[in-house]
């Protein structure tokens, strides 16, 4: 699978979007090539498998990669570019054309969903480095690692996960899934006692969700870490403590229009290291996949990965790092 380094693999998931991906497929591929775009199609063939195929294909030679799916796709490419040791992270560039259900990495750099106007913004290759996180978590005793770079969730975040994936799996997917297990998740999950260390001091509560972003957003455009900075080198977290099942359904608003931090029953932090444990154990999910339980350990990776955003983006990000030298 030898490639030009200036050449794009394109790294299909057919089964994104509720298998949207396959359907459209045909309709991206003309217009990368009206863009005059030269690249080389792989699709993926089930879980982890992108992850192999952009490890091999750096290996072989690619610099440049397109990410065609959600945000699952996006981690496995990310966690292919850091799982090679060809070259170094920040020499690979990655853009994404988004057509997942929560596309949520896309909405921090407010990359178009429609497939023409995202391929526009490819052809830019306006770069930035962001940061990535780097979590471990355990399946049963195993202890396992995973790169993520939007948002890693945790306790109900990763229920609702859970549940959704598993239903995606079985070929029960609709745009209102996440949504659905949301709601039947409230009855049954129950807050845990949670004790944290964020970069040495320790905070301990009974939480019901904690999320630790690098992106803003998760769930399909919850703007759960409103304030988050993707290359500033620190996680945001943003707790939210055990409430009501009424506080929940009449607080959900905040999770859409940004003001999440000014509820009482949540605290915001800011962290490079963090290591979570529970009395009884939570679940994990990070850039949408679901992982694993806790006990977990987080670290942020500064300005680790090269990705594609819109110019307006790339401006905003030049003239703030011009203002903090």
């Amino acid at each position: 699978m030898a490639q030009n380094p200036k050449d794009w693999l394109v790294v299909v998931n057919p089964n994104a979007g509720i298998g949207k991906v396959g359907k459209d497929w045909g309709k991206i591929s003309r217009l990368l090539d009206k863009h005059a775009f030269a690249y080389q199609a792989v699709f993926t063939e089930g879980p982890g498998h992108a992850i192999d195929l952009v490890a091999e294909s750096v290996g072989d030679g690619t610099r440049k990669i397109i990410a065609v799916g959600g945000d699952g796709t996006m981690n496995e490419v990310a966690n292919g570019i850091f799982k090679q040791k060809e070259a170094a992270t920040t020499d690979i560039t990655v853009g994404m054309i988004s057509v997942g259900t929560g596309n949520d990495w896309v909405r921090t750099y407010e990359i178009p969903m429609e497939y023409e106007k995202a391929i526009q913004v490819l052809s830019k290759e306006y770069t930035i480095l962001q940061d990535a996180g780097i979590v471990s978590y355990y399946n049963s005793s195993y202890k396992n690692q995973r790169y993520f770079v939007n948002m890693a969730g945790l306790g109900f975040d990763g229920l609702v996960a859970q549940k959704t994936n598993a239903d995606k799996q079985r070929g029960k997917g609709n745009p209102l899934l996440y949504i659905k297990h949301l709601l039947k998740s409230l009855f049954s999950y129950k807050s845990s006692n949670t004790i944290l260390i964020v970069d040495g001091k320790e905070v301990k509560g009974l939480y019901f969700s904690m999320g630790i972003g690098i992106g803003k957003y998760n769930g399909g455009g919850m703007k759960q870490a409103p304030d988050a900075i993707p290359d500033d080198g620190l996680f945001d977290l943003t707790l939210i403590k055990d409430l009501s099942k009424w506080s929940i359904v009449t607080n959900v608003r905040r999770l859409y229009d940004g003001t999440i931090k000014k509820y009482h029953k949540v605290e915001t932090l800011l962290g490079k290291k963090i290591e979570v444990a529970c009395k009884t154990p939570i679940l994990l999910e990070a850039d949408g996949e679901s992982l694993g339980h806790s006990p977990f350990s987080f670290d942020i990776i500064p300005q680790s990965i090269r990705v594609v955003v819109n110019e307006k983006k790339w401006d905003q990000v030049k003239r703030h790092a011009q203002k903090t030298e």
